[in-house]
């Protein structure tokens, strides 16, 4: 933790110093190395370019790149050691056993001749056999499929004078460790399925290590967590034949989530937009529980936690989604990578709701230990309490990825929990999972997991241990140790629980009376959307539910839409081809909340993708400019032509890096034509089928360049073109005067239309919804 005095005001001048941060982090990041910014798409595998053949002169391991980082050097027992970070990489030229011994030959066993029975005596073979066997460890049961990012947290100080948490006073920075993950899937399944995804942050403070660990969905499917196994049965493949993967479009999740109704808020917001998001920097994230925050002299404050990401909230449309899970089902997490080794690097301001600490724990009626309820912002606004950025890769996937241990126990003086019953059991089944996943009691040793506050916890042994202890007394009250390790008070930073009163009652399973209300939320979150949202929620209930065998499963779930909204009702019964149900509960007269709309406004660019299809047969004077002014706007350009390799420029060679055969339209977020391609050698069903798929009016356009223009039209993405790719357009049949089309002669002009359409995200005019 460290302190870094700021001239500007943490509230008034926070915009600018925003915006100050992110220029000066990409120009940080375009002074790496401009050129192969311009001249390489991210991506890049390694810290140096490939040879063309084998290397044979010895030397040792190569740096990681640039954009990557690891974990900061801690020793096991959160003591900062000072050690290089490379000190726990892999060292030396040459190749050696475990142990240190280097081999001369690793290809072949040792056998009895060289037709020979493969020798027992072969201690290589059976060390490396044996290690790899052992390299995989259980995935999570949930959140398997993530990725990951290092950063750092500024406090504004704003939410000093509620908690004593020293990490969120002013201007103090924190390292985090920050993990984005699916729900449903297992670790080999798609980014884009239609499903809630985590959002987990690590912070490494000098008071010890707190995890929020949170959704980018504000409410839960259950209020209990006692139900846990059973929606997270319902929603895992069927286990009979363990289909569909990574779906909740089956017959199971729909039987319990109309069963079980308090799902029902939870439920509409996978249904929306935000069940798939266009990319894990345009997600929000909540803490979803109500938590506790608690100031120097003992008061409380009950929070809610809020993650607002810079680029605005935004989504795929549905086709696009299903097309990215076969084109690239790492859509979302080569999207953070790639955008942190450009230098787009994602952030988020942290905000906080709060409410009076009452016995009740409502607010406005709304009880606050009621996971499947939000409080709308209109009611009680969020207010900025810091900034998050991600500025680093992973150096190794499986040992921080993979290995981070997140637990919503893990907590800091200042912030405590509450009686929110889905949060007791998380405080139980986290810690349980990680015993389990990482082999024993000791997954905080793990360089990734370990604090970065000293660390005296008396506790020994176990699988794993890493840490020598000394001493002899491994117990309290001690003389043989000295007495040591001492308990803190409050004024040593010791972590002391809220004395929260505790209502006496007797014990009894069921849940208080203001749990039992299911639809009025749901009702206001379709309420709040746009008439182009709810065609998209009509719209993924239809495919849900006709994806469903079971008739009873699909009347039942419209007997649950008719209890939210006639309109939904109705859109998804003429779906579904089955009569309107009349609802069963009174509507309730809500107001919507505007904040709950992804559409409406305009986010910056950074990290936005733009194709740019060229050709050397025309426009390519034009090219380079073009790309310059486009990582200027910080947007990520990528050349895209027939065949790989370089076009000429002026003379000069520009790298192509996607070719017509590679790139598919979902890929970018707009498309910039400077030319007409013709088609291309392989531009032939049989080497590609994507060159048969598109009707053309014209021979004489590569067919998967109008293909890349009929996708992204279909699916809301600005297209501009100059003089010289008019033709591509008039060949795809996209009139000049379509909405979101911009054809003019000057190509810097025509960029700078695309780049405002970008931060509206999508064209949204171009498909006038019914309702």
């Amino acid at each position: 933790m460290t302190a870094n005095p700021s001239p500007e005001g943490p509230a008034q001048d926070r915009d600018t110093a925003q915006d100050r941060d992110t220029a000066e982090n990409r120009d940080t990041a375009q002074a790496r190395d401009t050129t192969q910014a311009r001249e390489a798409a991210p991506g890049r595998p390694g810290a140096k370019p490939a040879s063309l053949g084998e290397p044979t002169d010895p030397h040792g391991p190569l740096p990681p790149k640039p954009d990557q980082s690891g974990p900061e050097t801690v020793g096991p027992t959160g003591q900062a050691t000072g050690e290089d970070p490379a000190r726990s990489s892999q060292s030396g030229a040459y190749l050696t056993t475990a142990q240190g011994n280097r081999l001369y030959e690793s290809d072949h066993s040792l056998k009895a001749g060289s037709r020979g029975p493969v020798l027992l005596q072969d201690h290589h073979l059976r060390e490396k056999i044996t290690h790899f066997d052992h390299e995989r460890i259980p995935e999570r049961v949930v959140h398997a499929r993530g990725a990951a990012a290092h950063g750092v947290f500024r406090s504004y100080g704003t939410a000093s004078r509620l908690t004593r948490a020293a990490f969120l006073a002013e201007e103090v920075e924190t390292p985090v460790f920050v993990r984005f993950s699916t729900v449903l899937g297992s670790r080999g399944s798609a980014d884009t399925v239609r499903d809630t995804r985590g959002f987990a942050t690590k912070f490494y403070t000098d008071e010890g290590t707190f995890d929020l660990v949170g959704n980018n969905i504000p409410v839960f499917f259950i209020q209990d967590a006692v139900k846990f196994p059973d929606i997270i049965h319902a929603g895992k493949p069927h286990p009979d034949n363990e289909i569909p993967q990574a779906q909740s479009a089956h017959d199971t999740f729909w039987d319990f989530v109309t069963l079980h109704t308090e799902a029902t808020h939870h439920t509409l917001w996978n249904m929306s937009d935000r069940g798939i998001p266009r990319s894990f920097r345009m997600m929000e994230g909540f803490g979803v529980h109500t938590f506790r925050l608690v100031d120097a002299e003992g008061g409380t404050t009950l929070v809610k936690f809020h993650w607002k990401p810079r680029l605005g909230v935004h989504s795929l449309v549905w086709e696009e989604a299903q097309i990215v899970g076969g084109m690239d089902p790492d859509f979302h997490r080569r999207d953070l990578h790639d955008a942190i080794e450009a230098g787009a690097f994602p952030q988020w301001e942290l905000g906080i709701q709060t409410f009076p600490d009452t016995p009740e724990q409502t607010f406005e009626g709304i009880d606050l230990l009621d996971p499947t309820k939000i409080v709308p912002e209109e009611l009680a606004p969020v207010q900025p309490i810091g900034l998050l950025t991600l500025n680093a890769n992973p150096k190794n996937f499986f040992a921080e990825t993979e290995q981070v241990a997140f637990h919503p126990g893990h907590l800091v003086p200042g912030i405590d929990i509450t009686d929110d019953p889905l949060l007791a059991g998380r405080l139980f089944s986290y810690l349980d999972t990680q015993i389990s996943r990482l082999g024993g009691p000791n997954f905080a040793q793990l360089p990734i997991n370990r604090p970065h506050a000293p660390v005296n916890d008396m506790l020994r042994d176990g699988m794993h241990q890493t840490a020598v202890h000394t001493g002899v007394a491994p117990y309290r009250p001690n003389s043989l140790d000295g007495g040591c390790p001492f308990l803190a008070g409050a004024d040593n930073a010791a972590y002391i629980e809220s004395p929260v009163q505790v209502p006496t009652s007797t014990k009894r399973r069921e849940a208080p009376e203001s749990f039992s209300d299911h639809f009025s939320q749901p009702r206001m979150f379709w309420r709040s959307m746009t008439p182009t949202e709810r065609e998209h929620i009509i719209a993924a209930y239809t495919f849900e539910l006709n994806k469903c065998y079971e008739q009873a499963v699909k009347e039942r779930a419209l007997t649950v839409l008719a209890n939210i909204d006639p309109t939904l009702c109705e859109g998804v019964a003429a779906g579904l081809g089955l009569p309107i149900p009349p609802a069963t509960v009174p509507f309730t007269d809500v107001e919507p909340s505007p904040a709950l709309s992804q559409l409406g406004q305009t986010w910056p660019l950074d990290g936005r993708v733009i194709g740019v299809v060229a050709d050397e047969a025309g426009g390519m004077d034009t090219v380079r400019p073009v790309l310059e002014a486009a990582e200027a706007a910080g947007a990520i350009p990528m050349v895209v032509a027939a065949a790989g390799g370089t076009l000429d420029a002026g003379g000069e060679a520009l790298a192509v890096q996607r070719t017509f055969a590679t790139a598919r339209s979902t890929e970018f977020d707009a498309l910039l034509l400077t030319a007409s391609p013709a088609p291309g050698l392989d531009a032939q069903g049989v080497r590609d089928a994507k060159a048969g798929h598109v009707a053309t009016d014209s021979a004489t356009v590569d067919p998967r360049v109008l293909l890349l223009l009929d996708e992204a039209y279909r699916h809301g993405k600005a297209i501009g073109a100059t003089a010289e790719g008019a033709t591509a357009l008039e060949a795809a049949r996209l009139p000049a005067d379509t909405p979101g089309v911009i054809v003019g002669d000057d190509a810097q002009q025509v960029l700078a239309g695309l780049t405002e359409l970008l931060g509206g995200h999508r064209v949204w005019q171009r498909f006038p919804a019914s309702i």
